[in-house]
């Protein structure tokens, strides 16, 4: 197992040494290696059995470290950087060459982010390169929000697990890029739509499964527990599986049902915020439940609604299950 800490001083000689630090974020943990080093970086896809296809994002200080790492900057990446950062949003921007090829499988753009957390900031801010990051967690399955998460799946393949305590919004960060004057989101986050759009307008939401992804999460199964994943009307899906033992993730209501085992509710009060951030803690709980399988339920498309449902409908796609 991995040392768990908050020495920000082992953690930057770590990384200088070219290698990987399990960081907190405001949105999960990080993976964390050199962005600069193509050996640091090979290390985080061995680690996570992440295959090189799927991009990773690269984690800076503040803005003016943006300008180092890629080429120019639309004005309306400028004012969500100026509005949001440090926040749950990532910007894809053309890359300057500083940046390996194997960062952004081969791609133009590089996404860059700005986490919102005191000890990860003041790493990034010691460091003399930025850090690409993906989830500390196996690739495909759900994403760590606490340290322990991190530890029970990568703790013997990673130096060093930096403590920032639990994740407070605990869902991955919106991902926005740009094409000509459009502002186009490849991933819903952290960041609600909703509050983008009242800083550079309309923008174009792009989030449907593809094969081979500009940005993380666009993989059409993702962010997955290991037992099966059933979304719909939880009362209907009871009646169905009322033979096998079950788990239950809901939004607001507690359910009754003599075949649920384990039952978690993500919000009594309806608080999106508060679902997302115990969204991912709740399905790792319930994947070590001895149910059979785990039915839940699409919250509001609102807010944050919009990416609770994207990572439930992502983290169900290879559920199959014969009532």
């Amino acid at each position: 197992m991995a040392e768990i800490g908050k020495d920000i001083a082992k953690a930057k000689a770590l990384l200088e040494q070219g290698k990987l630090v399990a960081i907190p974020t405001e949105t999960v943990y990080g993976l964390a290696g050199n962005a600069l080093d193509a050996s640091s970086v090979t290390k985080i896809f061995a680690a996570k059995d992440r295959p090189f296809f799927d991009p990773l994002i690269v984690h800076v200080p503040d803005v003016d470290a943006v300008k180092k790492y890629t080429e120019e900057i639309p004005d309306k990446a400028s004012s969500l950087m100026k509005e949001f950062w440090p926040g749950p949003i990532t910007l894809l921007l053309n890359k300057k060459d500083i940046i390996p090829d194997l960062v952004t499988s081969g791609l133009d753009r590089v996404g860059v982010r700005c986490p919102n957390h005191e000890l990860t900031r003041e790493l990034l801010k010691s460091l003399s390169f930025p850090l690409a990051a993906p989830s500390a967690n196996p690739f495909g399955y759900v994403s760590p929000t606490k340290p322990e998460h991190v530890n029970e799946q990568l703790g013997g393949k990673i130096d060093y697990i930096l403590d920032g305590g639990e994740c407070n919004i605990g869902i991955e960060s919106t991902i926005v890029g740009f094409e000509n004057d459009s502002a186009i989101i490849y991933r819903v986050g952290g960041l609600s739509v909703e509050k983008i759009e009242l800083i550079i307008g309309e923008v174009v939401v792009s989030t449907q499964p593809v094969s081979n992804p500009l940005v993380p999460g666009q993989l059409q199964s993702h962010y997955a527990p290991r037992k099966i994943l059933k979304i719909g009307n939880i009362e209907k899906l009871l009646e169905e599986c009322k033979h096998i033992k079950i788990s239950v993730l809901s939004f607001q209501k507690r359910y009754a049902s003599d075949s649920i085992e384990k039952q978690i509710v993500l919000s009594a009060s309806g608080d999106l915020n508060e679902a997302a951030q115990k969204l991912f803690s709740a399905l790792r709980e319930l994947d070590k439940s001895t149910a059979e399988i785990i039915l839940s339920e699409e919250v509001p498309d609102i807010g944050l609604g919009r990416a609770i449902n994207d990572r439930l409908r992502r983290a169900s796609v290879n559920s199959k299950f014969q009532i």
